[in-house]
């Protein structure tokens, strides 16, 4: 079974777990939606790879979460409407849900939880009684706990994605962002992104704040 193919069985499981027993619409065709945006020629870092990556943390954390299938179909969304100059992208994501999920059959209560969890990926800081925001949360943030080698294709997919950027602006950005994530009390809300991934994302982050710093023009748009 190809990447593909899995990602649709992946997309119907979860469609259908969230509609429950009332069904709806063959699911294929919204997969298919969802992909054709993920493989957009604009994405380097936020591709089908990412979504990927980020499904696979939601289901090593789901036991931490309220509802899981809801959280997946946030994953799936979270990132669908995703231009790099634009700065509304996790709003039209939500936005997006909001329109798909109710004429592919999900209540309207998953589906505004669904759109919430989408917009709560702008500041990734979930409250303490938020479980599935903070599963998701930690799912996106995972990335930031990887090994060096891909931590560095992390980053550099980054860059190529704000490509358009001139080099000093991109510095300046990346480096308010990564203060940012730096400055929340914790990166990580789920017992096991606190105790596997909080240390060596927070290494990762300053290590790459300091090679912006230190860079010849100084310090560093992206996400």
């Amino acid at each position: 079974m190809s990447d593909l193919d899995s990602l649709h069985t992946r997309f119907a499981r979860t469609l259908e777990a969230a509609r429950g027993p009332a069904g709806g619409p063959d699911p294929a065709p919204y997969a298919d939606a969802l992909l054709t945006r993920w493989r957009e020629p604009q994405r380097r870092y936020h591709t089908v790879e990412h979504l990927t990556a980020v499904l696979d943390r939601v289901d090593e954390l789901e036991r931490y979460a309220h509802d899981p299938d809801v959280v997946r179909l946030a994953a799936w969304f979270h990132d669908a409407v995703y231009l790099p100059d634009r700065s509304e992208n996790e709003e039209r994501s939500a936005r997006l849900a909001e329109r798909a999920l109710p004429e592919a059959g999900v209540p309207d209560a998953k589906t505004a939880e669904v759109a919430r969890l989408v917009r709560l990926t702008v500041t990734h800081d979930p409250a303490d009684d938020d479980p599935d925001g903070q599963v998701l949360c930690d799912a996106d943030l995972a990335i930031l706990a990887s090994p060096p080698s891909a931590y560095a294709a992390y980053t550099t997919a980054v860059r190529e994605e704000y490509h358009f950027v001139p080099n000093d602006a991109f510095r300046e950005g990346r480096a308010a962002i990564l203060r940012q994530l730096l400055d929340l009390p914790r990166l990580f809300r789920t017992p096991h992104g606190t105790a596997q991934w909080e240390a060596t994302a927070r290494y990762n982050l300053r290590s790459e704040l300091e090679l912006l710093d230190d860079s010849p023009s100084g310090p560093g748009s992206a996400s």
